[in-house]
């Protein structure tokens, strides 16, 4: 079994305005189907998509997959919205690019609203990636790079934007859970390029903290290299997500599969880190301790 805790709604980025919601969700399940996942946390809502009702009503459409976690913009979202949502059906929130620190008071509303109704909360940590890869390539050599640097300034997404990785730390994760010692929280990306440590040790101390594997090449030969899975960071402490497209879906879990291998982990503790921590965190599956 597989948990993909980090599923984005999936975006026709040709067009801005959504496009065929209908078929882009039933491609995205074919993808999450063929390539092993049993369930999805699909981050839907927010800044981009179909608005909450729409995405809600698109992942119901298969509902033994996904369980729909909603992205909200937590400098605008009243506390009390976060109870409507829940009502709605959402059962966890996806949280980026904040205009404070993420363990600013001014969002101890939603977080206290998300903890009281169980909802795990996946926050987006480091540099938000997107567009050109440049530690892998540059569109001065590469012609894929190139085209990808045109579309994306034709998509207008090199504006002027108040989003800092300073305001994301995993660091900042350990205050919100002192404060919120009952909040299920998943750091994105392993805490992000260049903050590893930090998310060791959040993790290595606060109870209900956990590290995704999304991220992409990079993160995945970190993961590896840097013995963070299972030694720097405990196997009861990692999740993992897809965070990407359809076709890149089935290579990633290739790759889970063989870091898995590569670190020597037991079969069972594999089986935790791909499946059962997240249902734990969603509250599928009961968690148990040692002398239970």
């Amino acid at each position: 079994m597989l948990w993909d805790v980090h599923c984005h709604f999936p975006r026709d980025w040709e067009q801005p305005g959504g496009g065929d919601t209908v078929r882009l969700i039933e491609a995205r399940a074919d993808a999450l189907r063929s390539a092993g996942v049993t369930r999805a946390s699909l981050l839907s809502g927010g800044r981009f998509g179909p608005d909450y009702e729409e995405a809600l009503a698109m992942a119901r459409r298969h509902e033994d997959l996904f369980v729909p976690v909603a992205a909200v913009d937590v400098d605008d979202i009243p506390p009390r919205e976060i109870r409507r949502l829940h009502a709605l059906g959402y059962r966890g929130l996806k949280i980026i690019g904040s205009h404070q620190r993420y363990d600013s008071h001014r969002y101890f509303g939603v977080y206290s609203i998300a903890e009281e109704l169980r909802m795990p909360v996946l926050f987006h940590l480091g540099v938000i990636g997107g567009g050109v890869d440049y530690s892998r390539t540059h569109p001065r050599r590469d012609p894929v790079a190139a085209e990808t640097l045109r579309r994306v300034r034709e998509r207008g997404r090199m504006q002027p934007r108040d989003v800092s990785a300073t305001r994301m730390r995993p660091f900042h994760l350990d205050g919100i859970a002192n404060n919120f010692p009952e909040l299920r929280i998943i750091g994105a990306h392993m805490g992000g390029t260049g903050n590893y440590d930090e998310a060791a040790s959040v993790a290595r101390w606060r109870h209900h903290v956990l590290f995704d594997l999304s991220g992409g090449e990079t993160i995945e030969r970190h993961a590896v290299e840097r013995r963070l899975i299972g030694y720097e960071i405990g196997v009861e402490k990692l999740v993992w997500g897809s965070d990407c497209r359809d076709h890149e879906i089935a290579p990633h879990v290739e790759s889970l599969d063989r870091m898995l291998i590569e670190v020597g982990i037991t079969t069972e503790e594999a089986a935790r880190i791909r499946y059962h921590n997240a249902a734990e965190l969603f509250g599928e599956e009961e968690p148990r301790l040692a002398d239970e």
